[in-house]
């Protein structure tokens, strides 16, 4: 009895071995290669598969992106300076098949493949290049692996230049350049700054230079108007003095003008001055006063004139006297003068620095 249970138990795990490696699970980021007495049967996807048990061989392919790291190596660039290369490479595998079939390690033949491709691209490039042209190589770099890696099932996604670091020596003679290219840039700055410096200083005092010369101009413009305004207001009004006076006397007496006379020598007596001098017709003056006084011989008075005596005598008063500015007429020349300057002001000022 006993051993009845035991067989039967060794034939329930046998049926159970037999029907587990029948069924294949595939993850869904997987496709297994799944093979039977050695030969190619099927690509198995994603999901539960069944195959037939025991005498079955499958083979999961990951089909994410890897991302393989190719190891450092030193390298002879095309003008002989020794620098030391890596890099890392974004595969994926696109053709199960092939990734098994077709190579052996698909992820160490890719790697040994970016090595020696690597060192042919940089070999044929000069450092100063490989420096500033890492996307040129990457781009080059990726386009000959995915070439080559094709037939194997494999996808270049892409490539990085991690690290280009060149010899110690080269280093330093790297670096004494960039001091010396930095030292002849900074003296082109200089130099740069010092001409401007002096450019903008001359144009500094050319511009003060012109500013003084047209405000001097404009002064003196101003000043020459001011006269001539003065000049013009003051013969104006020396005129209209001398027409009022003669309008004026033509209706005075003779015993008016002796009076206005005799006032004048009282004047001339009040100065300071010890030297007095008369004009030759002071006896004509004399003789009036002594007529006025009532002790000379009688000569009939003056008629005093009127003004149809005066017209006929001088013309007409209004015509002699002109036209007698008033204080609003004034006024208003005075405005048309501030205008005239605020004029020269907007047209002579020259455009600021």
């Amino acid at each position: 009895m006993e051993m009845i249970m035991i067989l039967t138990i060794v034939a329930v795990a046998v049926v159970i071995l037999i029907i587990t490696s029948g069924i294949k699970i595939v993850q869904p980021y997987e496709q297994a290669i799944y093979m039977r007495l050695g030969k190619f049967v099927r690509v198995l996807n994603q999901g539960l598969n069944v195959v037939f048990p025991l005498i079955n061989q499958v083979v999961k392919m990951d089909l994410r992106t890897e991302v393989l790291d190719v190891p450092k190596q030193e390298v002879i660039t095309k003008d002989n300076s020794p620098v030391d290369v890596d890099a890392v490479i974004y595969i994926k595998v696109t053709d199960p098949k092939n990734a098994f079939f077709e190579v052996t390690d698909y992820r160490f033949a890719t790697v040994n493949l970016a090595q020696t491709t690597l060192r042919s691209i940089i070999g044929d490039m000069e450092l100063d290049e490989i420096l500033s042209s890492r996307e040129k190589i990457n781009v080059s770099l990726r386009d000959i692996l995915d070439e080559n890696t094709d037939k194997w099932g494999v996808k270049i996604e892409a490539v990085e230049i991690r690290e280009v670091n060149p010899a110690r020596k080269v280093k330093d003679s790297m670096e004494e350049q960039t001091s010396a290219e930095r030292k002849r840039r900074a003296a082109i700055l200089e130099a740069d700054g010092q001409k401007r410096a002096a450019i903008l200083e001359a144009e500094g005092k050319k511009r003060s230079r012109i500013l003084e010369a047209e405000g001097l101009r404009q002064s003196m413009i101003l000043e020459a108007e001011g006269k001539r305004l003065a000049t013009i207001l003051e013969g104006q009004g020396e005129a209209q003095k001398l027409r009022i006076m003669s309008v004026g006397a033509a209706t005075m007496d003779s015993k008016a003008m002796s009076v206005l006379s005799m006032q004048t020598l009282q004047k001339v007596g009040e100065g300071e001055s010890s030297k007095i001098f008369f004009p030759l017709e002071v006896t004509k003056l004399i003789e009036g006063v002594s007529e006025y006084m009532g002790t000379a011989k009688n000569i009939p008075d003056r008629e005093v004139s009127d003004m149809d005596s005066i017209k006929k005598a001088v013309g007409n008063p209004d015509d002699i006297l002109g036209p007698i500015p008033t204080i609003e007429e004034m006024n208003a020349e005075t405005s048309k003068n501030s205008k005239f300057e605020e004029e020269v002001d907007e047209e002579y000022i020259p455009d600021k620095i």
